[in-house]
């Protein structure tokens, strides 16, 4: 696996890296030991950049991860996330990003992945209730402490990048981008561009939709939270099913996986566009791998560019993105 440049601070990932967060939650049952054996597979083709967030599992994706990474940190580039709040009850959340509530996540998310310094640390969600420059500011305490390498965004607004960046440098910013989420082609991913800072774009696959995996909302078992999502649920679903069966039509004729043809249009859009796929067993992270090699052509990238939005929200709630 290719390794490359994430950001302009010297950060250097695999140019796909591994989403951990359904090994622990939101897709159903997992099986931790292939979790596990993916994670170690994943080291050894070389995707190195691997993703979680504290809030996966309450605390869970971490610590799966730090038991898959023992006795191999170094091998590891471990990226998490700070500042949604889970209560006790599992649709109970908040945001935030309090200085004092960055410097406690943070040592909360050493302490289960079992490491003395994080690569590269995200704010998952931008508080409303707290100007950017603090939280941003506490983030910078932490890389100055050696616990933290390097500082990311999640789902931020351009002008919110800019004020973040402007305290302290921003390696990466990660929003959703995949062929039925192209929102941050519009102004996001230039204002990164712009000020030097990657694009990791996660659920590249839309939350494996473009997979053409899924016919019906039958389809998803218990505790799959897709079962709710607005762009899988009633004439959403179906009408999204055209999309599927375009990018199917395009991948056959290519002769490679509607997977694969989706992550290839990801990794098209630049090399310093990381995709993090997600999945929690060994046989599609093969698959996910091979797509890195994959060049689309301009008349295949042209028709895919084409495809219509699809419908639906990305969320139920978009109230807490795009800050």
């Amino acid at each position: 696996m290719e390794q490359r440049r994430l950001g302009s601070q010297g950060l250097i990932v695999s140019a796909q890296g591994l989403g951990c967060m359904g090994m622990s939650e939101f897709y159903g049952h997992a099986d931790e030991a292939e979790s596990i054996g993916t994670i170690h597979r994943a080291l050894e083709i070389g995707i190195t950049f691997l993703d979680t967030a504290d809030m996966y599992g309450h605390g869970a994706n971490e610590r799966l991860v730090g038991r898959a990474i023992s006795g191999q940190r170094e091998r590891a580039v471990l990226a998490t996330k700070f500042g949604i709040v889970r209560g006790e009850d599992p649709n109970e959340r908040a945001i935030s990003g309090r200085p004092e509530y960055v410097r406690e996540a943070c040592e909360h998310s050493l302490r289960r992945l079992g490491v003395d310094t994080i690569d590269l640390y995200y704010q998952h969600r931008v508080d409303p209730e707290v100007p950017i420059e603090e939280t941003v500011g506490a983030m910078g305490e932490l890389v100055a402490a050696g616990k933290v390498r390097y500082l990311g965004l999640s789902e931020a607004a351009p002008e919110t990048i800019r004020r973040a960046h402007a305290v302290h440098p921003i390696t990466a910013l990660q929003s959703e981008l995949s062929l039925w989420t192209r929102d941050p082609l519009d102004d996001v991913l230039p204002t990164c561009r712009e000020l030097g800072i990657g694009f990791v774009a996660y659920s590249p696959l839309g939350r494996g939709f473009l997979t053409g995996h899924f016919r019906s909302a039958g389809d998803f078992g218990p505790g799959d939270f897709r079962a709710h999502h607005p762009r899988f649920t009633g004439e959403n679903f179906q009408r999204n099913l055209a999309i599927v069966e375009r990018v199917e039509r395009v991948a056959e004729a290519k002769g490679i996986t509607p997977g694969q043809l989706a992550l290839a249009w990801v990794h098209a859009q630049g090399d310093d566009v990381v995709p993090i796929p997600g999945t929690r067993r060994r046989e599609r992270l093969e698959e996910n791998a091979a797509a890195a090699e994959i060049e689309l052509t301009a008349a295949e990238l042209a028709e895919l560019d084409g495809l219509a939005p699809p419908a639906g929200d990305r969320y139920a709630d978009m109230s807490s993105v795009n800050r």
